[in-house]
């Protein structure tokens, strides 16, 4: 399946139900318009509502940008205070959208990864980048915009929320290496033809897992980290309950490797 809502942004699923969306922009270091943000909503959708997808990764077309920010371009439109709130709105619509999104998803991260695709990243649960990687959000020293409390929180509970102050108050690129030591990335590899190896790798591996247990591991770690007080009764039950979870026991006590339905 290869069809997609722009030529801005390329989506494909294979066999192994490994998804992948690619910000398609390299003339622009894949920095982000308002419509490929529109189309990353409709594709996550889509992934969503097909049971054979099982893991989602995104990347930036070319080796030299993840995605560069919002096209600066597009803040040509932000005159009044309802343009403002209505970004910052929608900006948050995308990334929950991502967070809520029921199957795994992986950044494939080389070069610069600043701004709307640096949040982008932090809002997958998993990273991977290139050594040469650069990520951040340089704000106070360009736009001199600000990021919603949303954001903000997304952020702090990923690095904690003196390294957000740091990030944003000094408006540097973290290196690869620092990002790794801080949380903001889970591995590093040596460069582009490296990185599409490992993610394919790391795809493939969460691709062959258990979807029920990854879907409610993901799903309480989000309420966890919004402080949400909802009971967790429906994640165990999903999971105690399911054929997967019978399959598990059987495929265990049989010496065999299971053959996982999401049922």
């Amino acid at each position: 399946m290869t069809d997609q809502p722009t030529d801005e942004l390329l989506f494909s699923q294979d066999e192994a139900g490994i998804a992948r969306i690619v910000l398609n922009r390299p003339q622009a270091r894949n920095a982000l318009t308002f419509a490929m943000y529109e189309g990353l909503v409709t594709l996550c959708e889509r992934i969503a509502a097909d049971p054979a997808a099982k893991v989602l990764v995104i990347t930036g077309a070319g080796d030299r940008a993840f995605a560069a920010g919002t096209d600066i371009a597009q803040f040509r439109e932000v005159r009044t205070a309802d343009d403002a709130l209505a970004y910052e709105r929608f900006m948050d619509k995308v990334l929950r959208t991502l967070e809520r999104l029921r199957v795994p998803t992986i950044a494939s991260i080389a070069g610069a990864c600043t701004g709307g695709g640096a949040a982008i990243a932090a809002a997958c649960d998993l990273r991977v980048a290139t050594a040469d990687a650069r990520l951040g959000f340089p704000i106070a020293r360009t736009l001199g915009n600000c990021l919603s409390v949303a954001n903000l929180g997304r952020l702090a509970n990923l690095v904690g929320p003196a390294r957000v102050k740091d990030m944003i108050f000094t408006a540097r690129l973290l290196g690869a290496e620092e990002a790794l030591a801080i949380g903001l990335v889970g591995e590093v590899v040596a460069d582009a033809q490296a990185l599409r190896e490992r993610t394919d790798a790391l795809a493939g591996l969460v691709a062959g897992h258990a979807p029920l247990t990854l879907r409610a591991t993901k799903e309480g770690l989000r309420r966890l980290a919004e402080g949400a007080a909802d009971p967790d009764d429906d994640l165990i039950l999903s999971c105690y309950l399911s054929a997967d979870f019978r399959e598990g026991m059987e495929a265990f006590l049989a010496k065999r490797p299971p053959v996982w339905t999401g049922r």
